[in-house]
């Protein structure tokens, strides 16, 4: 068998995602930084981001994540602003920032008296999203880790509209006792895709300040006020990050026992199992046979399972004076 490790909940999330894949319109991604002060402080396992109104305009953009900073900067459609000046940040991150927003088409570059300025290519569709659903997976509720010390980080915080447990565990009242009465709570059997809500999640307060928990000191606990603004941007930010990552975020193994199950699971033949390609598959493997990876087409996949949209034509407005923007 490959490297136990990690295995259970690499593929009980897999399977999660595949299965929220089908049964709702949600945008699904894992592994995201779910804070604010400090995003990779909490990383949430699933986030699910519920198309809101204008999700067809924002789909028509681009297919890749827009950052934050560039949206939430001084370029408008009708406004283009020097490029040092177009985001708010150090010149290093300023960089990485416009190159991201021009790769993604949502930059433009035109040039004023000699100088570059960046101008939005379109208006940022702010109703995109409705709705984000945080999910974190502890298939065997035996071994919780801290999970308790993770669902009450999300509950203090409130960037997501609601948090969710999934398991496959059996869950007892013992269990529900030491889950914070916001959380909902699933069980899930990956082998068969049935799901039991066994308690519904309560609403966050999402447009208000939140609490964002830090490190815990043998006599106290860091706390970080957060603005309802740093939510909003926050909330944005992880919005934007699941719609441009998905969940098919790895790489699969060189080994000739690798392939894709249809909805792109990584799966080994050898050992008939999904596999964490990770942790799992390397040379350390007994049955490891080098070989090119498996191929299949990613983008095609996620695009014929999900309201994501491959490749859009884009959504460009040529400028032609300001008073077109009043």
């Amino acid at each position: 068998m490959p490297h136990a490790s990690n295995q259970e909940e690499f593929a009980f999330e897999l399977a999660l995602c595949s299965y929220l894949e089908t049964t709702t319109e949600w945008v699904l991604s894992r592994q995201l930084g779910a804070a604010a002060v400090n995003p990779g402080r909490r990383i949430i396992d699933i986030c699910g981001v519920v198309p809101g109104s204008s999700f067809d305009t924002r789909s028509m953009i681009t297919d890749e994540r827009i950052p934050e900073r560039a949206i939430a900067g001084p370029a408008g459609v009708g406004t283009s602003v020097r490029r040092s000046d177009a985001v708010d940040a150090s010149p290093q991150t300023t960089k990485a920032v416009i190159e991201q927003a021009l790769a993604a088409d949502f930059f433009t570059i035109e040039h004023h008296n000699g100088y570059e300025h960046i101008r939005q290519t379109t208006r940022y569709p702010t109703e995109w999203f409705d709705r984000i659903i945080g999910i974190e997976n502890k298939p065997d509720l035996k071994r919780p880790g801290e999970l308790t010390r993770q669902l009450q980080v999300d509950i203090s915080l409130g960037l997501f509209d609601a948090v969710i447990l999934a398991t496959k565990t059996h869950v007892t009242r013992a269990h529900l006792n030491r889950i914070p009465d916001a959380v909902g709570v699933w069980q899930f059997n990956p082998d068969t895709d049935n799901r039991t809500i066994i308690r519904q999640p309560a609403e966050l307060a999402t447009g208000t300040p939140g609490i964002e928990l830090g490190s815990d000191q043998s006599d106290h606990t860091e706390i970080h006020p957060v603005s309802s603004k740093e939510k909003t941007r926050a909330r944005r930010r992880i919005a934007e990050r699941a719609y441009g990552k998905g969940w098919r975020n790895y790489t699969l193994p060189s080994c000739a026992h690798a392939e894709t199950q249809p909805d792109g699971r990584p799966y080994c033949t050898e050992f008939d199992c999904v596999i964490n390609p990770a942790q799992s598959c390397d040379t350390e493997c007994p049955a490891h046979t080098h070989a090119e990876p498996p191929q299949y087409n990613k983008a095609k996949v996620r695009d014929a399972r999900s309201p994501w949209n491959h490749d859009p034509p884009g959504a460009r407005y040529r400028q032609s004076g300001l008073d077109r923007f009043k």
